[in-house]
């Protein structure tokens, strides 16, 4: 899952990418989302995720993003003080809990490249109409 937005806040779009187990490519769907900061527009890539991997029926969810903040944020490391962030989280930990089993992954940008590229996608788009 990835969000990103070009300025901070400015332009955002958010992307996620299904994928199984043993990481063969399941599902990917991109958004363009409008004016967002880069926390809110990963929080956003967060809640795209888990209605992606509910359409796929999934039970359990490993999240990999490449936000720490939010990803200590939803593992509880970090408190979340940011009230425009807050929303956001008690939404996410409620989707989260509807999994049978949830858990959190950070990764570099470069392991989470495909989501990458999908919000890069999403942002040019937007751009271009």
């Amino acid at each position: 899952m990835d969000g990103g937005a070009r300025g901070n806040p400015g332009p955002a779009a958010v992307a996620a990418v299904a994928t199984s187990m043993d990481g063969e490519p399941l599902a990917e769907r991109s958004a363009y989302i409008g004016e967002a900061t880069n926390n809110v527009a990963e929080y956003r890539a967060l809640l795209l995720g888990l209605e992606l991997a509910r359409e796929l029926g999934a039970r359990e969810v490993e999240v990999v993003n490449d936000s720490e903040l939010v990803a200590r944020q939803i593992g509880g490391q970090y408190k979340v003080k940011h009230p425009g962030l807050k929303p956001l989280f008690v939404e996410a930990m409620r989707e989260l809990r509807s999994f049978d089993a949830w858990s959190v992954r950070n990764v570099p940008r470069e392991g989470n490249a495909r989501a990458d590229e999908l919000v890069n996608e999403a942002l040019d788009d937007a751009r271009s109409r």
